[in-house]
């Protein structure tokens, strides 16, 4: 078997990505609060006000990284249901459901904060601009993926259906993303740009950025930690879930000792 073929079959078993899982899960948090504190700051007070919206755009280093990781999420739900549907491997199918409920949040986030960024801006909470009504679909097919994978009992089978509805799904994220280019709307264009100069001052990226990072490294975490809470309800009646269990009691054990005796 080909060497890279044979070390993504070892890492895809239930029992190496708990343990990988467990390790790289705190790492994740711990550089995501860092970073997200330096984004915070230079966002929030090292940053210029703006010349036209004032200090009310400041709500854009929260704003625009969940927006960028709701549909980044998005994305990873719909590639590892498409992985499982094709190919049946458990883990995607894990991944994928567990990453449904995080990137609700982002999306629920930047819907709120979207809001509260438009009141002073367009006069009012809400309008029905495509961005806007385009976002809110994607909150809906989010709902509809946890709604419809909590509704079936059979867990896998849950999975493939489930999954199934967020690949129909993804037809919404080039809408979300194009729609201010494809529709005159009240929300503004993009301002960064992967090719070419992004049309935001260096004082004001760097913060967006480095928000951005510490938004996909949270995402990364809280991933890593319910999937491996999914594997321990997939695979409960399996050796390495017993031989885990076994460990935590005698671990319990010998800390419930070691403080009588203290």
């Amino acid at each position: 078997m080909n060497p890279l073929i044979l070390w993504f079959h070892k890492i895809g078993s239930p029992p190496t990505f708990y343990r990988i899982a467990g390790a790289l899960a705190p790492w994740c948090y711990g550089i995501a609060l860092v970073l997200g504190a330096i984004g915070l700051y230079g966002g929030l007070v090292l940053a210029p006000r703006d010349y036209q919206q004032g200090d009310a755009y400041r709500i854009i280093f929260i704003h625009v990284p969940c927006a960028w990781m709701g549909l980044f999420a998005y994305f990873f739900m719909a590639a590892n249901a498409f992985v499982a549907l094709v190919w049946r491997i458990k883990l995607s199918e894990i991944l994928a459901m567990a990453s449904a409920p995080v990137g609700a949040a982002f999306t629920f986030i930047t819907l709120v904060t979207g809001s509260l960024w438009g009141k002073p801006m367009w006069g009012a909470w809400w309008t029905w601009d495509a961005r806007l009504t385009s976002e809110l679909v994607l909150l809906f097919l989010y709902l509809g993926v946890i709604g419809l994978y909590a509704a079936i009992e059979d867990r896998r089978q849950a999975a493939r259906a489930a999954g199934f509805l967020a690949l129909i799904g993804v037809v919404n994220l080039p809408i979300v993303h194009f729609s201010v280019n494809w529709w005159n709307t009240l929300h503004q264009g993009s301002t960064v740009r992967l090719m070419g100069p992004s049309k935001i001052d260096a004082a004001m990226l760097w913060p967006l950025l480095t928000m951005a990072i510490a938004t996909h490294l949270w995402f990364f975490g809280t991933l890593l930690v319910r999937t491996r809470t999914g594997l321990l309800e997939l695979d409960g009646g399996k050796d390495w879930v017993r031989a885990i269990a076994l460990d935590q009691a005698v671990s319990a054990d010998a800390a419930r000792k070691e403080t009588a005796h203290g």
